[in-house]
């Protein structure tokens, strides 16, 4: 495993291109383009003021820089450096911005979710869509791009509206038995919709794509409800992670539970591998001691690295318990993540902040369970092959595979905790981010 040198960041936006050809970041109000292999800077464009979010079109041509406290948009060409494009939403501001998925429209979501624009680069035309719902996931497209359905909420009820990508066409508008719509999604296969509702209330709804109603599901009542939600790569499984501290797998056939993993303080099952991180402080020979210590050897003798020991089950947890008075309580299954090939599915436990679970799919049960030093920040599974990524807010990288797991330091001078990442397409490289800095990380194949 190799890494690439440090370099500067704000607002951890660091992104691969869809290609994978190219990589760009962003200082403040200057956005660099840098080759993905040789890291050189192709392009450097400056911005009108701090960017805030930054996206790739589809073909990897064009790149989104907002500045939502401006209310602006900037697009910028890697074929034509030159050409650039200025959306001012004005008065109106700014509070999301994307791509559609041909690249060639961009959406923006006005403050207070009054519209969403749809801003046409080739035709310089401009559509509006009223009454977007302010909720955390409003607007969903299908994988192949054909189709977008958006949340709405118009006379105190929710509705969903599908429009055609090519034209912008109204297809289908339909109410939903929702309280209070909290996010949408589509299955990958673009055959079905998933709604779901606010926390308050358990309840998701299964739509097809002319808006019939295919199932509805609810665990249970009075309580804490959905938290989160991953449909595998296949559509063939629906995971619903909840404050229960429960995932619940719904399968497509009937949209009935066919199995439901828990997350217990206590690892009891035998057969449950688990890896527990532990550091330890490398032993330097006395012989070698030399004072004043060279600088090489004065970070081995203060650094500590760590490895992973496997733990006799039954083994308890770093259990949270959450603070009952407080809104948003940390607690029930924050992050949920199938891998590419179906086969495993990742979870984190909010009480269990340390932990990561890995579920074996096909045998439906609890495969590995990886207990950190720290809390995990962020896990991502590789997009090749089932290999996952995890960070903790220091500058280790963990990757585990059904072979096993490794920790590795990123091996730079004073601190780079690392609080994101992202996989390269190829599954060979990824961009590992902290708040001021970001490196690459080189793989090898079967590096784990």
């Amino acid at each position: 495993m190799n890494f690439s040198e440090l370099f500067k960041i704000s607002g951890l936006l660091g992104r691969f291109s869809p290609d994978g050809r190219c990589l760009a970041s962003c200082m403040q109000y200057r956005l660099a383009v840098r080759d993905a292999g040789s890291l050189q800077v192709l392009q450097l464009y400056t911005c009108l003021d701090q960017i805030q979010y930054i996206e790739w079109s589809s073909d990897s041509l064009f790149i989104l820089c907002a500045m939502y406290k401006r209310g602006i948009v900037q697009v910028w060409s890697l074929e034509q450096p030159d050409w650039h494009c200025k959306i001012d939403e004005g008065s109106a501001g700014l509070v999301a911005s994307c791509w559609s998925p041909d690249g060639r429209h961009i959406l923006n979501t006005t403050e207070f979710h009054l519209r969403i624009t749809v801003w046409s680069l080739c035709t310089k035309s401009v559509s509006y869509i009223k009454y977007p719902k302010a909720c955390q996931q409003g607007i969903a497209f299908t994988k192949d791009g054909r189709y977008m359905a958006v949340a709405e909420r118009r006379d105190c009820k929710d509705f969903i509206s599908i429009f055609v990508c090519s034209d912008w066409q109204l297809l289908r508008h339909f109410d939903t038995e929702t309280q209070d719509l909290f996010g949408i999604e589509w299955a990958p296969n673009g055959c079905v919709l998933a709604a779901w509702d606010t926390c308050l209330e358990y309840k998701i709804l299964l739509y097809s794509l002319d808006g019939r109603l295919l199932s509805a599901y609810r665990a249970y009542e009075w309580s804490l409800g959905i938290k989160s939600v991953a449909w595998s790569p296949s559509s063939q499984f629906l995971a619903i992670g909840s404050y229960d501290e429960k995932v619940r797998i719904l399968n497509h056939v009937t949209w009935k539970k066919i199995t439901e993993f828990e997350h217990p303080a206590t690892v009891v099952n035998t057969k449950t591998i688990v890896y527990k991180e532990v550091e330890k402080s490398p032993s330097v020979e006395t012989e070698r001691l030399s004072f004043p210590p060279t600088r090489a050897l004065a970070s081995s003798l203060f650094s500590t690295q760590s490895k992973y020991d496997i733990s006799e089950v039954p083994l308890s947890l770093h259990y949270v318990k959450p603070a009952a008075d407080r809104a948003n309580p940390k607690m029930g299954i924050g992050m949920l993540a199938f891998s590419l090939d179906n086969c495993f599915l990742a979870t984190k436990n909010d009480n269990i902040p340390n932990a990561v679970w890995i579920w074996d799919i096909q045998k439906l049960k609890l495969f590995v369970v990886l207990e950190q030093l720290c809390a995990i920040q962020c896990f991502q599974w590789d997009p090749r092959q089932p290999r996952l990524a995890i960070c903790t807010g220091n500058s280790n990288v963990y990757l585990w595979s059904p072979a096993g797991c490794v920790s590795v330091q990123v091996p730079v001078e004073g601190d780079f905790p690392i609080m994101s990442m992202s996989w390269h397409s190829s599954g060979d490289s990824m961009v590992l981010l902290s708040k001021d800095n970001f490196c690459v990380c080189y793989l090898e194949r079967e590096e784990v």
